[in-house]
């Protein structure tokens, strides 16, 4: 049995960002790219990419080896892309799924590597950064099926984790955990 399985939400068409997020580069390199490679380097096997915006784009770069699912209703919010990628990964033989979000670009190896060593399959836990819950969030086997029931629009399993007791674990050390809305000319004015 596998630990952790890797879920790397990359459906939103980033309206605000001004385009698909799992487009946009750092360095050259494309976020959808850039994070698969983090939850691999920090021990995820296998990862699971949920596209849906600009679906063949992303898919075109993403190496041979990754499980690609399209969520057909990602434009309704993250409740579906994740509904999608729980789907594909209850298939899977695995303990834990490590939820990741493609616009977290500073969010590197070594969180992902520090919230799964929490892996079983009863697990909640969440990276924490400065007292504040932020992603990746490990969702034990146990609570696909809950979390995909609970679900929707662009609450993902907020409404779910907010109601249980949820594993807080610090990386405040390691990453700001800030999701990236705006490209960044914006963020600098």
């Amino acid at each position: 049995m596998s630990a952790v399985v890797g879920l790397l939400l990359a459906a939103g068409s980033g309206d605000r960002f001004g385009g698909p997020k799992a487009l946009a580069e750092t360095d050259g390199v494309p976020w959808a790219v850039s994070a698969v490679r983090v939850l691999r380097d920090g021990g995820c096997d296998p990862v699971v990419v949920v596209v849906g915006a600009a679906a063949g784009e992303v898919i075109a770069m993403l190496d041979a080896d990754v499980v690609v699912v399209e969520a057909d209703d990602w434009s309704t919010g993250m409740g579906a892309s994740l509904r999608a990628g729980l789907k594909a990964v209850g298939e899977l033989d695995a303990e834990a799924a490590l939820v990741h979000l493609v616009d977290l670009p500073d969010v590197g190896p070594a969180v992902v590597a520090r919230v799964s060593e929490a892996a079983s399959p009863s697990v909640l836990a969440r990276a924490d950064y400065g007292g504040e819950p932020g992603h990746p969030v490990l969702i034990g086997r146990d609570h696909w099926v809950g979390v995909s029931e609970s679900s929707a629009g662009d609450q993902g399993a907020r409404g779910y984790l907010a109601v249980r007791e949820v594993t807080r674990i610090a990386c405040d050390d390691l990453a700001n955990g800030i999701d990236v809305d705006v490209p960044r000319p914006m963020l600098d004015r």
